[in-house]
């Protein structure tokens, strides 16, 4: 079981031994079911886009295939995140802490929702936890569905649209950026990660 969830959390072991559906089911998962939180999702699009530049063959598909894929994915897992969002409703903050749920994962998100609006759904698609959260917390508040849409379309489009062409074309410029994708996925965790522990930072100070 550890060494099951030490390749879901590993990019390359995802990709490598799980194939194009498995990364377009964990794309789902991460932004669609409360279990998707702690899975690699910024790394997983970068390590793919590179994939396809340099060893096209693993993923057989071609880049605007695995785009298009990925993006779609991505959309009908913030459907399926606002719609249990939406059939929860205020009863997920009674929810007790479990190892999958954190009530103060919801809560970040729900800072970060005050602050940016639907944006949210557009900028959080860039940032670990608050991806996950964010469409379910907009169906838990009851966010009009075309406005949910909109902002859902656009931050798919944004967020994997920019990461996987970015990736694709360093692999086609510099394949040998393939020696140092462990430096680029400490460098991705850490800026994903800075405007959460900010957020947080700043919500603490305040109520203190």
């Amino acid at each position: 079981m550890f060494d099951f969830l030490k390749q879901l959390t590993d990019p390359q072991s995802i990709i490598e031994y799980g194939g194009f559906w498995f990364l377009l089911f964990i794309i789902f998962a991460e932004t669609g079911l409360l279990i998707g939180f702690f899975l690699p999702g910024d790394n997983l699009i970068f390590i793919s886009g590179l994939l396809c530049a340099i060893k096209p063959t693993i993923l057989n598909v071609s880049f605007p295939v695995l785009i298009l894929s990925m993006i779609v994915a991505a959309v009908i897992g913030n459907i399926f995140g606002f719609w249990f969002g939406k059939k929860a409703g205020a009863k997920l903050y009674e929810r007790k802490d479990s190892f999958l749920f954190k009530k103060k994962h919801l809560e970040a998100t729900k800072t970060f929702y005050e602050k940016h609006g639907g944006k949210t759904l557009i900028v959080g698609r860039f940032l670990p936890i608050i991806r996950t959260f964010a469409p379910i917390l907009a169906g838990v508040i009851k966010i009009n569905f075309l406005t949910f849409m909109l902002y859902n379309l656009i931050g798919a489009v944004a967020w994997i649209g920019s990461i996987g062409t970015i990736a694709f074309y360093l692999g086609k410029e510099y394949p040998q950026v393939e020696n140092y994708l462990g430096y680029i996925f400490i460098a991705l965790i850490i800026l994903t990660a800075l405007p959460i522990v900010g957020s947080y930072l700043k919500s603490r100070k305040k109520s203190s």
